[in-house]
Parts: structure tokens; C-alpha cells; sequence
């Protein structure tokens, strides 16, 4: 079981905090957190008056693991990690910039042999044929295509 992090804001983040949420210019995410974190202060209530994470969560209407991950990263790591997400690295796209212009290039020539044009699984085919690509789904070809009109 994880260990419980109590949060204890200084004057300065407390201000910062109270800031962003009265201004109403940062976005819902970063005021729900900043709620978070000013509920879960245990400077500011030390005379007795002590909350629950089940409690902060009810009246940010959140989740209790969302309370306890903001909390967590605010003792470990402060007020900006604690206020802000990592960036998400995604999956890298498999049609390039290169592999684009080669499509490009494609679908301007004449269609092959016995065809009306290009379609979908003629392109696949011949992108996988010239060494570009080892597979790709057509539906990833149609969006590709369509992005570049």
C-alpha cells in the first residue's frame, strides 16, 4: 500500500493557488488540482480540522486515487509537477515526410496496368513494394490522403 504524503502549502503557493482559481484563466484541469491541493493543506487547517481524501474528493467531485496522485506529487516534487501533466510521447507516426512526397508521387502517376487509378490497396501494395513501408492499414493510408488535400 502506498504511504499517505500530507500536503503542507507555504504562504507563497497557497497565494499562487488561491490566484489561479479566483483569475479563472487557467483551465479546468489545473483549477480542479489547485482545489485539490488547497483542500488537502494542512497548514492552513491545523487546528483540528483535518480532511479526508474521501472528503476533498467528494467536494472537487473527483476520484480518491486523483486526490492522493496530486497530493503525492506535490510533497515529492512540487507545486509546478504537481499542477501540470508530463507530456505523453504517443506512438510514432509510420508515414513520414519522405514516405509522404513518395506517395504524393505515386498517386500523380498513371495508374498501373489495367486500372482506372490508384486505390487504396494498389498504393499499399506499391509503397510495400518499393521498400518504404514493411505494412501499413489502408484506413492509415485514406486519413494520410485525405489530410493532404
Amino acid at each position: 500500500m502506498s504511504q499517505v504524503l500530507h500536503v503542507f502549502l507555504t504562504e507563497s503557493d497557497r497565494a499562487h493557488l488561491t490566484h489561479l482559481i479566483k483569475s479563472g484563466v487557467s483551465s479546468a484541469r489545473i483549477q480542479n488540482r489547485a482545489r485539490v491541493l488547497l483542500l488537502a493543506d494542512r497548514e492552513k487547517f491545523g487546528d483540528g480540522e483535518e480532511r479526508t481524501r474521501e472528503q476533498i474528493a467528494q467536494a472537487v467531485m473527483t476520484c480518491i486515487p486523483t486526490v492522493c496522485r496530486i497530493c503525492r506529487l506535490y510533497a515529492i516534487e512540487g507545486l509546478q509537477s504537481a499542477l501540470s501533466e508530463k507530456p505523453r510521447p504517443g506512438k510514432t507516426p509510420k508515414i513520414t515526410g519522405e514516405i509522404e512526397a513518395h506517395l504524393v508521387a505515386i498517386v500523380c502517376s498513371d495508374p498501373p496496368e489495367g486500372q482506372a487509378r490508384w486505390t487504396l490497396k494498389l498504393l499499399k501494395q506499391r509503397l510495400i513494394l518499393d521498400g518504404k513501408l514493411e505494412d501499413i492499414s489502408e484506413v492509415a493510408l485514406h486519413k494520410r490522403l485525405k489530410k493532404m488535400r
